[in-house]
């Protein structure tokens, strides 16, 4: 997929018309080109002013093709042209980025000459249309984005967000996303193994299908999206050209309506098995060396690919739409380069190996085509049937700092709503028996068991998965090391609901915290910002407040930002979603064997709470699940704390001190320990009681169930008590001794009075079936 996000702009500015140029060459109509009226162009996505100045761009009125290239990659969707200059407050650059912005997706280094490719993707629009084939599409195009790379992919995560599911559209939704998803992965054969599932109100008629990949490679092979070299061929490979997904960018840079179920022709459909082919003949043209780059033809398609390449390289491109495989008759200029037909790729051959390359491709079963060459006139030129159809300087269409390209500062207002929001509610205080409390919260969809989804993912093939399903990291080792790569995907559309500014923080400490836990550290982050329609200035500044408190919580954590996706327009009829920041983390554990898993082990291992407790109820679990109330200010976040609680995490890892962590985040501290207690039952391990006692002054629905940041439960070996409390003396984490693991039964005490017992497999149970009355209609 396009990656425009990554091209960041040198400053923010409104578009500006550029200055006086030697016109583009002339390129002409065609006999069956609809007139270029004033509301064509405002169908295609023109304002009256980006109009004029393409038109200045080229120094003439433009073709029907061109109209329609120009709409493409100066839609939201390619050019970020509201969100780039908001996200340069991002920090991309560290001592282990290989590649950060500016490519089809993010590479750090782990050492040996190996690194690590991943990106987050949206595919939300099409999965609200039709909602197999938008989730597979997604999983395809972020797959490609990895293996464009030079990497092989594998795993995938998604973090999916859907209305309530006692409502049965909503459930429709939900059945055929996660349909979707496996679908593809599975037949593609690379596995899915972890994210997130989320149901609130505000997803109700917009879901949102977020897909992350990551992949392995070696540095040598590392390979990029840019042309070069003047001549070089370009080559198409891949599956035929249809009518599939025209204008899918553009469809991706609009609110939904009820119009929307007229765009279905905006939702590609996914061929998983063409794809595996496409994967595997890509890495053998790359460890072949075959290749001076190559680039998915995803969002806009081939004219995306072309501007993209040639403008990356400084050169321009030529091509031949005649050559172009396509499975459909009559197909125009216009069509063939804005289908967004899936499993395509462009590439640029070395001088001298068009041979290989096309003998590669033809054992894979794949079509490949000579379209064109590299050209030095840094322009775009498409040709029909000898005819010129479009020319338009490369850098008009994806170099960001190219006079005219288009760039906004839209004005930004705190939103009406958060001055009423700010308190809770006193008659949603009122106190609820702590075992109704957290049963209700463990049976609830959003903190419940995700088996139903997961047990659809092959989450085992290529026997990479060391940490299943069902925690808050995936872990995946790296074959012929001794070394595993953890990876998180998270958010919390909800907290930065309340606060956009601190529910970014937190976005970012909680994936990071994530892989912590299992004893990595942190080595890059990918994000995909999901927000409503950027032109309303209450949406944008939650999306400006959201991406300023990510960027302080990158730097603080040292965590940079290798790229990622903005999704707007996530609204419809009755309103916005949540602004839902998804944050991707990737992270390195040096020896497998020194994994952290979640649950509770042996008898007698001695439990600590690192971090502090506070009433801190605002946007919290307790309140929405039991209360039906989305208020208050989310829990406050100090990042060096939480930095030196992420230390302490690795570092007791390190000297393998640690038999359990898990992160007290949604639900707070009663549902972390309940998860200790019965996670192990996912992994194939027996359930394991715990008793704690807890010293606090707080009332006890705040200290059971408040969200309180940087806090985390471990267990170890009282062996290892003594070194482990002095390490956290000297990173000044607080630590509290609260309990032992044993019996068969969650009993939580407060200076030595019962306020909480509950049987382990009552527990577990009740989590276990959260989901069933929704997806089977009964529990089983």
């Amino acid at each position: 997929m396009s990656n425009p996000r990554s091209r960041i702009a040198s400053g923010p500015g409104r578009a500006a018309a550029p200055g006086p140029r030697r016109a583009a060459a002339r390129a002409v109509s065609l006999p069956g080109d609809p007139p270029l009226t004033p509301e064509r162009v405002r169908e295609h996505g023109l304002t009256k002013k980006e109009y004029r100045t393409l038109q200045a761009i080229l120094g003439r009125r433009p073709t029907y093709t061109e109209l329609g290239i120009f709409s493409v990659m100066w839609s939201e969707h390619c050019s970020y042209k509201n969100s780039r200059p908001v996200l340069r407050n991002f920090p991309t650059r560290g001592k282990a980025v290989l590649q950060g912005p500016g490519e089809n997706a993010g590479v750090v280094d782990i050492g040996d000459g190996r690194a690590v490719c991943f990106k987050v993707e949206s595919h939300n629009h099409p999965s609200a249309i039709e909602p197999y084939q938008g989730a597979a599409t997604g999983v395809g195009g972020i797959l490609r984005d990895i293996f464009t790379m030079g990497a092989r992919p594998v795993a995938c995560l998604d973090s999916l967000r859907f209305g309530r599911l006692s409502h049965p559209p909503v459930r429709h939704l939900f059945t055929g996303v996660v349909a979707g998803i496996a679908g593809y992965g599975n037949c593609i054969g690379v596995p899915t193994v972890g994210g997130e599932v989320a149901f609130d109100d505000s997803y109700r008629e917009n879901c949102l299908v977020n897909v992350m990949a990551l992949g392995f490679l070696k540095h040598e092979h590392l390979v990029r999206g840019r042309a070069a070299g003047l001549g070089n061929r370009v080559i198409y490979i891949g599956a035929t050209t249809g009518r599939d997904g025209i204008h899918g960018a553009t469809f991706a840079s609009e609110e939904l309506s009820p119009e929307a179920e007229e765009k279905r022709s905006a939702v590609q459909v996914a061929d998983p098995f063409m794809e595996k082919l496409l994967l595997e003949a890509t890495l053998e043209l790359v460890r072949g060396g075959h290749l001076v780059g190559i680039q998915d033809m995803g969002a806009a398609g081939l004219t995306c690919s072309t501007s993209e390449m040639a403008a990356r390289g400084g050169v321009g491109i030529e091509i031949e739409l005649d050559r172009v495989p396509q499975r459909e008759t009559g197909m125009s200029p216009y069509e063939i380069m804005l289908s967004e037909s899936q499993e395509r790729m462009l590439l640029v051959a070395r001088r001298g190996h068009e041979p290989a390359v096309h003998r590669i491709l033809k054992k894979w079963g794949l079509h490949s085509a000579d379209i064109g060459r590299v050209t030095g006139d840094k322009l775009l030129r498409v040709k029909q049937h000898g005819r010129l159809v479009a020319a338009i300087p490369v850098g008009a269409l994806a170099d960001t700092k190219f006079p005219g390209y288009p760039t906004y500062t839209r004005p930004a207002r705190r939103p009406a709503y958060l001055d009423r929001t700010g308190r809770i509610p006193r008659r949603a205080l009122a106190p609820v028996p702590p075992e109704r409390a957290l049963r209700k919260l463990l049976a609830s969809p959003n903190l419940c068991s995700k088996r139903y989804v997961w047990e659809q993912y092959d989450h085992m093939v290529r026997t990479n998965t060391v940490l299943l399903p069902g925690a808050g990291a995936a872990v995946l080792r790296i074959k012929q090391t001794s070394k595993a790569v953890a990876v998180s995907l998270d958010g919390n559309g909800r907290y930065t609901w309340l606060d956009p500014r601190l529910g970014g923080r937190i976005a970012v400490a909680e994936a990071a915290r994530n892989v912590a836990v299992c004893g990595a550290r942190p080595l890059g982050l990918t994000d995909c910002l999901n927000f409503g329609n950027p032109m309303d200035p209450e949406v944008f500044w939650q999306f400006k407040q959201a991406v300023l408190g990510m960027a302080e919580a990158c730097r603080a954590l040292e965590i940079p930002v290798t790229g990622g996706n903005v999704s707007f327009y996530n609204e419809s009829p009755s309103g916005a979603v949540d602004p839902t920041p998804v944050v991707g983390v990737v992270g390195l554990l040096n020896e497998q064997d020194r994994l952290v898993t979640p649950w509770f082990k042996s008898p007698g291992d001695v439990i600590v709470l690192l971090g502090e407790t506070f009433d801190e109820l605002g946007g919290s679990a307790w309140l929405y699940e039991l209360k039906g109330v989305k208020a208050g200010r989310p829990p406050a976040l100090h990042l060096e704390r939480e930095r030196a609680l992420q230390t302490v995490l690795a570092d007791a890892a390190d000297q393998g001190w640690l038999r359990s962590a898990q992160d007290c985040s949604e639900g707070g501290l009663a549902v972390a320990a309940a998860e200790c207690t019965f996670l192990g039952r996912t992994a194939g391990q027996g359930l394991a009681g715990a008793e704690l006692n807890l010293f606090s002054g707080l009332e006890s629905t705040s200290l059971l169930f408040s969200e309180s940041q940087s806090r985390v439960l471990v267990s170890l070996a009282a062996a290892h008590l003594g070194e482990f409390s002095e390490l956290c003396r000297r990173r000044r984490v607080p630590f509290q001794e609260v309990g032992r693991v044993g019996g068969n039964f969650l009993m939580i005490f407060q200076a030595g009075k019962p306020v909480l017992s509950e049987n382990v497999q009552s527990i577990y149970a009740a989590w276990k079936g959260g989901l069933n009355p929704y997806v089977h209609g009964k529990k089983r």
